[in-house]
């Protein structure tokens, strides 16, 4: 196992599908919360987190998933008050990305590739690293999978989630969690600009094939293995990043399920 592991591009493709795993069900509640732009400020802020952790030599890891956490809790916090959230969301994702790169700018002594962060640097991953993002993944399906019930329920209706004994805030802080935690493990693997579609694109992908939700969340999670592989085959054949080409083949796996939706509409 250990020598299979030392391959970087076995590595690289096993980190893919690990994050692939755990953004798609959580991308799932996203899409039906219509949640993209939340997805979004989430990730941004991942950067800022990057330059507080260099800042006072804490782990990357903790710094982002910090980082992310906040901006969520911040997010979660003003929803329902009466703000056009869209809009709000808007300036809190670009303000936490151009607060972070600015940071990041006036670090002193500190080298730093920040392209790695923005697009990811999976051929980078190391078996820490490996262990790292799969801890992280099975976190987030555990989490998802034991408050299925309740976070489907919460998505359907607040009221009738109430009528059921079920906190809808208290839903909604555990999707919270899990976003922060998928995006402290997957910058490193798609970088900060590309992981909201990673969970956008494979759920959206599923939907056209899904009867149910359960249906939706396993297909989602296949086609993102599947953009994850692929997209991981095309970057070591045509010499392109690896993270922008995962999810080039998760947008291509999307175009044909539109495809698919359309055939099935005009027929």
């Amino acid at each position: 196992m250990t020598a299979f592991l030392d391959d970087f591009l076995i590595r690289a493709t096993v980190a893919g599908i690990g994050v692939a795993l755990a953004a798609a069900p959580l991308g799932c509640f996203i899409v039906w919360r219509r949640m993209a732009y939340f997805g979004d400020a989430t990730a941004h802020a991942a950067i800022l987190g990057v330059a507080l952790a260099l800042a006072f030599n804490l782990s990357i890891m903790l710094g982002t998933l910090v980082m992310a956490l906040a901006m969520a809790v911040t997010v979660s916090g003003l929803s329902g008050r009466g703000r056009a959230m869209d809009t709000m969301l808007g300036v809190l994702s670009h303000s936490a990305l151009a607060a972070g790169l600015v940071a990041v700018s006036l670090l002193q002594d500190v080298r730093l590739d920040l392209s790695a962060y923005l697009f990811g640097d999976i051929l980078a991953v190391g078996r820490t690293d490996l262990a790292v993002i799969w801890g992280g993944a099975a976190l987030v399906m555990i989490l998802i999978w034991a408050r299925w019930s309740a976070l489907l329920t919460a998505t359907l209706s607040a009221d009738l989630a109430t009528a059921a004994g079920i906190d809808p805030r208290r839903e909604q802080m555990i999707l919270t969690l899990a976003l922060a935690v998928t995006v402290a493990v997957a910058i490193k693997v798609v970088g900060v600009l590309l992981i909201a579609a990673l969970l956008i694109i494979p759920a959206a992908a599923a939907r056209s094939f899904a009867r149910t939700p359960e249906t939706m969340a396993l297909i989602a999670a296949g086609f993102g293995a599947v953009s994850a592989l692929l997209g991981m085959a095309a970057a070591y054949r045509f010499d392109t990043p690896a993270g922008p080409s995962i999810v080039c083949v998760a947008a291509l796996i999307f175009a044909g399920a539109a495809l698919v939706d359309l055939g099935r509409r005009a027929a």
